[in-house]
């Protein structure tokens, strides 16, 4: 496991500025929540060890909230980071991860993740079970272990 920390720093390092691309807080959280998902289905095992929590605007990891809340909706500034501190299964999971999701606004995430049996089933402010993430998202995986599209899933 790594800690939901560098993961969301990874999310952040992929932003390219350049193009106009942008990430907030909001959509970050969806991210990690997506993250969580998809390698508790590919792996059978979490990610990181902190827990998702099932807040107003749907799934966060808390100590990651309070770490970028300073930057209110706005977006987060791109941090650089050392790709070799990922195991390659890590980056290529968050790569598609982000190549799926991280197309979509903060607020489509934010409403994608309201229609899912994990946030909607969780009572609002506890822990969204591993149990939970595992089940949906091994509806979401196909065979070779990569998540598929939320167009497949809608």
């Amino acid at each position: 496991m790594i800690p939901a920390h560098d993961v969301a720093k990874y999310f952040v390092s992929l932003v390219d500025e350049e193009a106009g691309d942008s990430i907030s807080n909001l959509k970050l959280q969806k991210l990690l929540y997506y993250s969580q998902g998809g390698f508790l289905a590919c792996y059978d095992k979490p990610l990181f060890p902190e827990a998702i929590k099932a807040w107003a605007h749907g799934p966060v990891v808390p100590q990651v909230y309070h770490e970028y809340k300073q930057f209110g909706a706005g977006p987060i500034p791109v941090e650089q980071v050392d790709l070799d501190r990922y195991p390659i299964e890590v980056r290529e999971l968050l790569d598609e991860v982000n190549s799926v999701y991280g197309q979509f606004t903060a607020s489509k995430l934010r409403d994608m993740t309201h229609q899912e049996p994990p946030w909607r089933d969780t009572p609002q402010s506890e822990t969204i079970s591993h149990e939970k993430m595992k089940e949906f998202f091994k509806t979401l995986v196909i065979h070779d272990d990569v998540p598929q599209g939320a167009a497949n899933s809608r």
